[in-house]
């Protein structure tokens, strides 16, 4: 069974354009990303899937590999099941999704994501969870909270607080989603073949058109937390981190 990793990177944004280029200790956000990739002794390969010139050239500057695909994808998963279509991977060989605005993301995270997979054949795909210890990541829209079954299956995934505390008496821990995902390489095909959610719509996470359709995702806590560069103001967290702060 192979495992690859695919680093879906688009330049535009709008709150943070240019941000996988952007400077962290004197590399691209993105060579960070991808150096971090190959750390991981089950990864096979890595990629770059970008709709974006200066990206592209970006990562061949640094010696990476870099996949040219389509602008017209709704998500990073969409631009990674194009990419892999250039791969030689058997229906259940493994595809890793890494953000490329997670620059400090553990590689062990990895064999976390790709473990359910790998023990469970029918299993479509996985994803990485933590658990909430600052407390304004429970309200902030950013940091997308997840609600689960007894099983670890994803029932929501939502940008508001879920779940909802109706009594103080009984207090709960909340969950946020990681982006970093594991799929099966069949389900690539099915996924992109469906229609954008409703949920997936409104909330703009791509992981609902999943459940919307009935598709399980099973979901891995972590135990290591992951920096998200979403705005111009993070960039000097993580670089505060880089340099050991």
């Amino acid at each position: 069974m192979k495992i690859v990793c695919i680093i879906p990177s688009r330049y535009s944004s709008s709150r943070f354009p240019g941000k996988p280029l952007a400077d962290l200790c004197g590399k691209p956000m993105i060579q960070h990303v991808y150096e971090r990739v190959l750390k991981s002794d089950l990864v096979s390969a890595a990629a770059v899937a970008t709709d974006d010139d200066r990206i592209y050239e970006a990562v061949r500057k640094f010696g990476g590999t870099a996949i040219m695909t389509a602008s017209r994808h709704r998500s990073g998963t969409d631009r990674i099941a194009e990419a892999v279509n250039s791969m030689d991977l058997g229906d259940d060989d493994i595809v890793v999704n890494v953000q490329g605005d997670q620059p400090i993301f553990e590689p062990a995270q990895i064999d976390e994501v790709t473990r359910p997979l790998r023990e469970d054949p029918s299993l479509p795909m996985a994803t990485l969870i933590y658990r909430i210890v600052r407390e304004e990541e429970i309200t902030h829209p950013n940091a997308v909270k997840v609600v689960f079954d007894a099983d670890y299956n994803a029932l929501y995934f939502s940008r508001s607080t879920i779940p909802y505390i109706r009594d103080d008496r009984h207090p709960i821990a909340y969950y946020k989603h990681h982006g970093i995902y594991a799929y099966r390489r069949n389900f690539l095909r099915t996924f992109t073949a469906l229609e954008e959610g409703k949920l997936e719509r409104v909330e703009s996470l791509e992981q609902l058109r999943a459940l919307e359709f009935g598709y399980r995702i099973r979901v891995v806590e972590t135990l290591h937390d992951s920096v998200e560069v979403d705005a111009p103001e993070e960039l000097a967290r993580v670089r505060n981190i880089l340099r050991g702060g």
